[in-house]
């Protein structure tokens, strides 16, 4: 082997040869050759000593072993053919490499990895296709809910002609919503009276005073049989009633809610913001969608007129067990629309207890059922007619401790000229208004522990007096007026 042959091992080829090409009469001795024709063409040298070993030589790739022996001696005609690009891959799959992962193993082993995680694939599917569904389900609940609501758009376009006439709110926080019980006996309502064409009257009306801060709930009940002034109001058939001296529920039957609202405001003096009418079978269904409420009665009731029938002692009143229970009159006590207010109070302070103690409130999934029984029966003006509109004034109330949701009646008496009509007890009334309007509080105490102070004081009128328990006149130079009533943190069975 010439000495110059050897010395030129690392300079590369002649640029007038393309790489890869052995010239005529070069040996493969000659270095130059050695890194095209891979590591197993023809086995190590003595120029190359780190060099694996192979147990048979193996032709070249896309070669025959006949050219390869004539470029060996020199004698043959034409240069050793180049392995290409092809011959790179087939030189590993021999399996004698020495271990070192080279290009060509890349895709096999990218192959490899995907076939190792599918799983990633079909969990980012199924995560995409469960947000879908998800989000897909939670917009059909939320206008379903949201169908449900009706909303009075008559009573807002009557309020709005009458408008310079309606008293201004005082305390711009503050919400004042008046709840109205409809007493129609149409549809499926029929099972409960008699159908006098479609008419109805107000069976139970709440106004409903929420403190600007929100730290309590006072609902006041305004008896259907007071006497009050009723303004001129427009009827269904758009024909205007004329002003009168009237039972309060009749403002209802005459002019609807609006009709209804407009009295209260000049009854009271406090600007209503907002009104929701519900009817019987919205009632039941709240209750029902609770799981039933927990009473205590202290003696069996069996009302034919209120399909009520119902051992003593405590028990949980379903939805049809719970109207019949509020609605009931002859066969409870003494008979009187006050003692039934009264009752209707505090299974009303069971139900927000029940609904707050359970969670209900802050639980999406348990709220779902009592918003869908509400909204199903329930007529709003157009500031409460979306389920964000009730939603956020839920969600305004659900951190009010119980014992600040308080429930009462308005003073009141036997009226002078008939005995089974109402009129209100001046100026308890007039006081109880007037911290309402000004967004001040009220307190309530039992009826009788309340009668037991008014004795103490030598005070004796009626269920207000002058407000304040036994002593407490002397605490505080502006006392907080106080009443008879009950609130959502009683437990009806230590009434």
């Amino acid at each position: 082997m010439d000495a110059d042959v050897t010395d030129s091992a690392g300079p590369p080829a002649d640029p007038d040869h393309p790489a890869g090409e052995t010239p005529q009469g070069r040996s493969q001795e000659d270095p130059g050759a050695t890194p095209d024709a891979g590591p197993d063409a023809t086995g190590p040298t003595e120029e190359e000593p780190g060099a694996g070993t192979k147990e048979e030589p193996e032709p070249k790739a896309g070669s025959d072993a006949e050219p390869e022996s004539e470029t060996e001696a020199g004698t043959g005609p034409e240069p050793q053919p180049a392995p290409g690009p092809k011959a790179e891959p087939a030189a590993p799959s021999s399996g004698e490499s020495t271990g070192v992962q080279t290009w060509a193993d890349q895709p096999k082993d990218g192959s490899a990895s995907r076939r190792k995680r599918p799983w990633l694939r079909w969990a980012a599917l199924g995560a995409s296709f469960l947000v879908l569904v998800s989000a897909g389900a939670g917009w059909w609940l939320y206008n379903k809910l949201d169908g449900n609501i009706t909303t009075d758009t008559s009573a807002a376009a009557e309020l709005k002609v009458y408008e310079k006439e309606r008293p201004a709110q005082v305390v711009m926080d503050a919400q004042n919503i008046l709840l109205i019980g409809s007493d129609s006996r149409a549809g499926d309502n029929s099972k409960y009276g008699r159908d006098d064409g479609g008419s109805q009257r107000s069976d139970t009306t709440i106004l409903l005073h929420l403190a600007a801060d929100r730290k309590s709930a006072t609902a006041v009940s305004l008896p259907r049989d007071l006497m009050v002034e009723i303004p001129a109001c427009r009827t269904g058939d758009d024909k205007e009633t004329r002003e009168r001296f009237g039972q309060f529920n009749s403002a209802f039957e005459l002019g609807g809610t609006a009709c209804t609202i407009r009295t209260v405001e000049r009854l009271t003096g406090i600007r209503i913001d907002h009104h929701m009418v519900v009817d019987f079978n919205g009632f039941k269904d709240m209750v029902d969608a609770v799981d039933g409420v927990e009473i205590c009665l202290k003696e069996p009731i069996d009302d034919k007129d209120a399909h009520l029938e119902l051992p003593a002692g405590r028990q949980t009143l379903n939805g049809e067990e719970a109207l019949g229970y509020v609605r009931a009159r002859k066969t409870l006590g003494d008979g009187s629309d006050t003692e039934r207010m009264e009752r209707q109070q505090r299974f009303l302070g069971a139900l927000v207890n029940k609904m707050q103690s359970n969670g209900v409130l802050l639980n999406p999934t348990r709220l779902y059922p009592v918003l869908d029984a509400a909204t199903k029966s329930l007529t709003t003006d157009p500031g409460l007619d979306s389920l964000r509109d009730l939603y956020d004034l839920v969600r305004s109330m659900r951190d009010v401790p119980t014992d600040q949701v308080q429930f009462l009646t308005v003073p009141r008496q036997p009226y002078r000229n008939n005995p089974n009509r109402d009129e209100l007890v001046e100026p308890d009334a007039g006081e109880l208004f007037k911290q309402l309007r000004e967004d001040k509080p009220v307190a309530v105490v039992p009826a009788d522990e309340l009668k037991d102070a008014e004795k103490g004081t030598g005070t004796e009128t009626g269920t207000g007096g002058d407000g304040k328990p036994d002593g407490a006149a002397s605490e505080s130079p502006t006392p907080t007026p106080t009443y008879s009533g009950s609130s959502a943190a009683d437990d009806l069975c230590e009434q």
